[in-house]
């Protein structure tokens, strides 16, 4: 289905919606310049709604850039049991996309490495991440690009700070330890209720996660109710927080490495901020 059928079954209050998603992206694309003349994209799609969200939103810039850019589409197979190998070619192969599938079994060495009751996010997207690496620079790829929407910056956040003692969160761009890959987040700026209903309307054919997903009681679960539970009582206050993390004063926080408090200078380019990839 074209972009322009879609829009026109909508009713008002889905085209806005859809519009909206549009315009959020297109403004992170723009103003972090997430993507430049002749990139290849590698777009990490891993069958949940965020990433589907996301190719969705990257193949209609594709048609709006003033400039030209290609899109790979990449699936991790991890060989999770019943795992519907063909959903994911049978889709792309249905919208013309160019596509890889990877198999590697980082199911099985999950779940052998990490004990019961324990988080599984920490090896499991170390295993993601160095495979995807390799990948991208196997493909040509000049941009790798992950689905964490609005939502996921504000969790992360926050488990940094209550768990982790720094203040963290996820940048819209970043560039890997190495140096050889850049990162980017198109929907970081997208509410992640925004992102259910967007897949809902698109009909995505979604494949669940049996490992990350899967774990009961985890603290970014804990964070999400606390975030609904804003959501709730003060529906401002994810978008204030967000707004705080695009208006930094270093001056103001006590990090002596951005800032010079002996002479009062703020200092730059002198410590490499760590990323933590949380669901890669």
């Amino acid at each position: 289905m074209t972009n322009d059928v879609f829009l026109s079954k909508l009713n008002d209050a889905d085209y806005k919606l859809v519009m909206k998603i549009r315009k959020q992206v297109g403004n992170i694309l723009t103003r972090y310049e997430l993507i430049q003349p002749n990139d290849k994209v590698m777009v990490c799609l891993s069958g949940g709604k965020d990433s589907y969200t996301m190719l969705d939103m990257l193949l209609y810039a594709k048609t709006k850039a003033p400039f030209h850019f290609d899109i790979v589409a990449v699936n991790l197979d991890q060989k999770q049991p019943n795992y519907p190998e063909h959903i994911l070619p049978t889709y792309l192969k249905n919208l013309g996309v160019d596509y890889k599938i990877v198999e590697r079994d980082t199911y099985s060495i999950v779940k052998s490495k990490v004990p019961e009751g324990k988080t599984m996010c920490s090896l499991c997207s170390r295993l993601r991440r160095g495979t995807l690496y390799s990948l991208a620079e196997e493909l040509g790829a000049s941009k790798i690009a992950l689905g964490h929407h609005k939502d996921d910056a504000i969790e992360t956040l926050f488990l940094n700070m209550f768990f982790a003692g720094k203040l963290e969160a996820m940048p819209p761009v970043f560039k890997s330890d190495d140096g050889k890959n850049i990162v980017i987040r198109p929907l970081i700026d997208v509410r992640e209720f925004d992102i259910v209903c967007y897949a809902k309307l698109r009909d995505f054919p979604i494949i669940p996660c049996t490992l990350c997903g899967s774990q009961p009681n985890m603290q970014r679960g804990v964070i999400k109710k606390m975030i609904a539970d804003w959501d709730l009582q003060y529906p401002n206050r994810v978008e204030t927080i967000f707004t705080a993390l695009q208006n930094i004063h270093p001056s103001h926080l006590f990090d002596s490495n951005l800032y010079d408090f002996k002479n009062f200078n703020p200092i730059l380019n002198q410590k490499e901020m760590e990323v933590d990839i949380d669901n890669f």
